[in-house]
């Protein structure tokens, strides 16, 4: 690991992986904002992220995958692939995480989606 500003970007990809919503949410600041890229707001506060992921986290399959990080100052950037579970089934997305780090903990995140890709 580079540095501390990837720490909680790193703690907390490890518990989306266990499906574990305290230690998830253990990363992120209670005023943080959760945003589809660009500037789409999907949740203003860690109590939405919660409920959000909450239900994301029922999913069987849910891992995410990192391929590659960068770190800019205190944004860290995670290019990743993501197995979900679709309506038409299992498949995977790509995604670019984009997170502002501040005081140990997420403040602000971006997410670009791909596609679905399911999987036969």
């Amino acid at each position: 690991m580079k540095s501390e500003i990837e720490l909680p970007v790193q703690k907390q990809l490890e518990a989306y992986n266990a499906r574990d919503i305290d230690a998830f949410m253990g990363w992120w600041a209670d005023d943080c904002q959760y945003y589809a890229f660009p500037a789409t707001l999907l949740a203003g506060s860690a109590a939405e992220i919660r409920a959000h992921h909450i239900e994301r986290f029922k999913e069987p399959d849910l891992h995410g995958k990192l391929l590659t990080r960068i770190t800019v100052g205190n944004v860290v950037i995670d290019h990743e692939t993501v197995t979900r579970n679709f309506p038409e089934g299992r498949g995977e997305i790509d995604v670019v995480c984009i997170y502002e780090v501040e005081n140990g903990k997420i403040a602000k995140a971006w997410f670009k989606l791909s596609e679905p890709r399911i999987l036969s």
